[in-house]
Order: C-alpha cells, then sequence, then structure tokens
C-alpha cells in the first residue's frame, strides 16, 4: 500500500459503532483487472464520484493509483483537490461543470477541467495565461445529454485549438441509455460522437483522448471503447440494469452490517414504531439494529426490506426510523451483539444492492450512494 497516503486502513479493533461498511479490496481490484483485461487496449478511468459509490473516496482511489489507473474521474472539483491533498498523483478529470472563479483551483491542484463552452474555454485559456501555465482540457460533446451539442460542435472545437494556454488532453460525450438491451441509441450517441471527432482528421490535428463507454457500454458495445472507457458501478461489482447484458464478471465489493442491540416480546395487536404504521397479529420477538435513514437506509423500504441473521432472511417492520429498524424474527432466537446483515453474503442466503433499490423503488446507484459518511467504513486487505 501507498505509504505516503495519509490515511491509514480502519481496523476492526477501532470500530466503535456496530453499523459499518465492510470492502472488500481484493474483490474491488479483482474487478478493476476484468474490467481491464476486456477493454485492452483501451486505458480505464473508473468514475470515483459520490464517495466512490458509497465505497470511500480517498481509500478507492489509493486502490486505483497502486493498480495504476490511467486516470481517476470524479464529479466535483472538492473530490479532485481532497485527492490531491491526500497524495494521490494518478491524473484526474472533474466531470463537472466548472464556475470561473474555480479555474485558479483547477490548476493549482493539476486537474483537468471539463470545458463545455467557448465562454468557458476563454476563461480558462486567460487564467492560465495570468498563471502563467498550460489547462489541462477534455471537450465535452452532447450527443444527447450535456455538452455543446455535436451538431455545432466544429465552431467550439476550432475555438479550443486557438486558445494558446490550453492543452486539449481529451474529448468525450456521456450515454443516456446504455445499460438497456436495446443499444440502438446508444450507438447513434456513438456515430454523433464519431462524426464530431472527424474535425481533428479533416483539419490534420492530432486526435485528443476519445472516450464515450460507461459501465453498460462496456458491457454491451466493445466499438464503443475508443482510447479509454469510464467503468462506474460496474467496478464496484453490480450491473447498472437487470437489462444488461453481463459479459465481465464482476462480484460486489462491499457488505453492509450491523449487530443487535435490544431485544423484545411484542404483544399481538401492539403498534411498531412511528406513526403506529405495523402491528403484529399475533405475539412476536423482535430485535432493534441500529441504523435508519440518516444512514441511507431508506424510509421508502419500510414493510418491504429484509435483514440476514445467522443466515436467515427476517423482515423489517414498522417505519424506518433515523437512527433504528425493528425486525420481526417471529418464535426464533437473537441475543444482543448477534451479526445482522443489510447488504451481503451470510451462509448460503444473500441480499443484494438490488434488492434493496427495488424495496425502495429505485436504481442500485442511489443506493450505494446514499449510505452517509456517518458509517464507518472497514477496508479489508
Amino acid at each position: 500500500m501507498n505509504n505516503k497516503i495519509n490515511q491509514p486502513t480502519i481496523s476492526s479493533d477501532e470500530i466503535i459503532r456496530p453499523t459499518r461498511l465492510e470492502i472488500d479490496l481484493k474483490i474491488l481490484a479483482d474487478n478493476y483487472k476484468q474490467i481491464k483485461n476486456t477493454v485492452a487496449p483501451a486505458m480505464m478511468m473508473p468514475i470515483l464520484k459520490a464517495n466512490a459509490y458509497g465505497h470511500g473516496l480517498v481509500r478507492v482511489a489509493q486502490l486505483m493509483q497502486e493498480l495504476n489507473a490511467d486516470y481517476i474521474g470524479v464529479a466535483v472539483l472538492e473530490e479532485g483537490i481532497l485527492l490531491r491533498e491526500q497524495g494521490i498523483k494518478t491524473p484526474i478529470l472533474v466531470l463537472g461543470g466548472i464556475w470561473g472563479n474555480q479555474i485558479p483551483l483547477f490548476l493549482k491542484y493539476d486537474l483537468t477541467i471539463t470545458a463545455s463552452s467557448i465562454g468557458k474555454l476563454n476563461q480558462i485559456d486567460e487564467l492560465a495565461a495570468q498563471m502563467k501555465t498550460k489547462a489541462k482540457v477534455h471537450l465535452k460533446i452532447d450527443t444527447e445529454r450535456i455538452g455543446v451539442h455535436y451538431y455545432t460542435a466544429e465552431r467550439f472545437l476550432d475555438s479550443a485549438v486557438k486558445c494558446a494556454n490550453i492543452r486539449i488532453d481529451g474529448i468525450y460525450s456521456h450515454l443516456a441509455n446504455s445499460e438497456i438491451k436495446d443499444t440502438a441509441y446508444t450507438q447513434l450517441q456513438l456515430e454523433r460522437f464519431n462524426e464530431v471527432l472527424s474535425f481533428f482528421e479533416k483539419h490534420s490535428i492530432e486526435m485528443p483522448l476519445r472516450h464515450i463507454a460507461n459501465s453498460g457500454a462496456i458491457l454491451q458495445m466493445p466499438n464503443a471503447n475508443l482510447d479509454m472507457v469510464r467503468p462506474g458501478i460496474l467496478l464496484y461489482g453490480v450491473y447498472p440494469s437487470n437489462e444488461a447484458a453481463k459479459t465481465i464478471s464482476v462480484q460486489p465489493a462491499l457488505t453492509w452490517k450491523s449487530l443487535v442491540v435490544y431485544f423484545k416480546t411484542i404483544k399481538a395487536g401492539n403498534p411498531v414504531g412511528y406513526g403506529s404504521t405495523w402491528k403484529p397479529g399475533h405475539d412476536i420477538r423482535a430485535v432493534t439494529v441500529p441504523l435508519g435513514y440518516g444512514d441511507g437506509y431508506l424510509r421508502s423500504m419500510g414493510h418491504k426490506a429484509e435483514i440476514l441473521i445467522r443466515g436467515k432472511r427476517y423482515p423489517v417492520v414498522g417505519s424506518i426510523s433515523m437512527d433504528q429498524i425493528v425486525v420481526n424474527i417471529e418464535n426464533d432466537s437473537a441475543f444482543n451483539g448477534d451479526e445482522v446483515v443489510l447488504i451481503g453474503q451470510d451462509g448460503l442466503n444473500k441480499i443484494t444492492v438490488e434488492e434493496l433499490a427495488n424495496w425502495a423503488g429505485t436504481i442500485p446507484y442511489e443506493i450505494l450512494t446514499n449510505i452517509n459518511t456517518r458509517v464507518p467504513r472497514l477496508y479489508l486487505e
């Protein structure tokens, strides 16, 4: 591990709170290698936005640096600055839009800027000149998502190559529907992007690094790999949808666990939780687990979610509170300190991120990125 980066791995002895995430770094590294081997010779830009999809921004970035990732992708300037301050040297592309007053910070921290208009190009060029440096830029093309429209891109590209204080390191676009089975629209977006790229050949200008493929395209459209791919949720072992072809074998790197902290018997007809939304029809045994929507265990999963204790599924009953849930174990036994699995494997049973998404009426992305930073991350080496 990189000892120069000041973020030690937390050991199990240092975890005080019973609710925690366990991130298996070996699985994460294996996922990276599986994707890398599939897309070779294309380069890799693992996407670490939103706290690395809940897995912990800095520690995952350290691992990506150890694996010699070509780039790291983040969403906002603050994420890039944090990584630089924690010793990450890998090139970092900030995918989000910028404000003019942010540009000096991009230059100070050697972060690559997404340029999505002629106005932004001019601002970057002027400030880079004032700071006596060259700004590293990736140009953003809208093929029906965000960026400069593909059908008006030529003027934008012409302006970019004339900026004396800008180095055009890359050009990219975003895909809107790559995770669905029908790839026709994704192919159309790729064709539009390729049309824009013809500008460089037409004017005998060196082609910058081309990238458009996200997790869905990596799985389903090898012709979209181009020079570099941008795996997001796939890197963490979760497929972008049930429709997407599973052409690469990845495993979930995250397990969400807690402990039983209270046991009681609930008499028939007595309500449970805020709003008295549930009551048993007969006497039951119940346990309390110390997590809730304040941790990202979404309230919308109430009356639908299940957890594992000793490898057996039990339903969450009553409304999910900010800091706790109640679990109906019927006539079974459970004790304070028994392990509870909210996402992951226990014995022969497992609960997946996809199941939580179904219970919440959302997508796996939202489940992962909503796990609050107050939940400690334990990294398994």
